[in-house]
């Protein structure tokens, strides 16, 4: 499973013409499904993207609040694109989840959201549906998390199951006083969140 998390002001979606959904400051998630993923991922995954410090406290350190801790919104869209491969230039989706069975994991999603957080702070985009996604990013921040492998090993065993991809991007607009190091933008590192 990948997400990638936006720190926004505001971001909104629309079909057809018709916006279906909006939320102002907060997060959005562009969430891809992969063959592999279980309810295992799916919670996991949930617990991070809701704790995920991107925000700053009261006395405005940054990489200090998350979306529960500040009670801001949470704008979730269903995309399967993150899951692509490219072969040449042609992208290549065989890894994602097939539609049948993506759209009820995605709804377990959701719920599982909203089961942990606060129901009526969490919106979504309509699966499968052609959108137009409008986001203010506020930093920018933009965070790719990208689940464990199954059985994959790290060097400490503990901590197998809090591995995630983070893109050298996350850290943009970080200060001086902020404890995450510089970003490299020659490769992906991995990072325990």
């Amino acid at each position: 499973m990948k997400a990638v998390v936006q720190r926004v002001t505001r971001a909104s979606v629309t079909v057809g013409g018709e916006q279906i959904s909006a939320i102002g400051r907060g997060i959005c998630v562009l969430l891809g499904i992969s063959l592999e993923d279980t309810q295992k991922e799916l919670e996991h995954m949930v617990r991070k993207i809701l704790n995920l410090r991107v925000f700053e406290d009261e006395s405005g350190k940054h990489w200090s609040k998350s979306v529960m801790d500040k009670q801001y919104e949470v704008l979730c869209i269903s995309q399967f694109t993150l899951q692509c491969v490219l072969k040449g230039n042609k992208p290549d989706f065989h890894l994602a989840m097939p539609t049948e069975q993506a759209e009820g994991f995605y709804n377990s999603f959701l719920e599982q959201l909203r089961k942990t957080y606060r129901p009526e702070l969490i919106k979504d985009g309509k699966f499968g549906a052609y959108m137009q996604v409008h986001i203010q990013n506020d930093g920018p921040v933009t965070i790719e998390l990208e689940s464990p492998a199954l059985g994959a090993a790290t060097s400490d065993p503990k901590q197998d199951a809090s591995v995630y991809t983070v893109s050298p991007y996350c850290c943009a607009g970080q200060d001086s006083t902020s404890s995450l190091p510089p970003p490299d933008f020659g490769f992906q590192r991995k990072c325990l969140l």
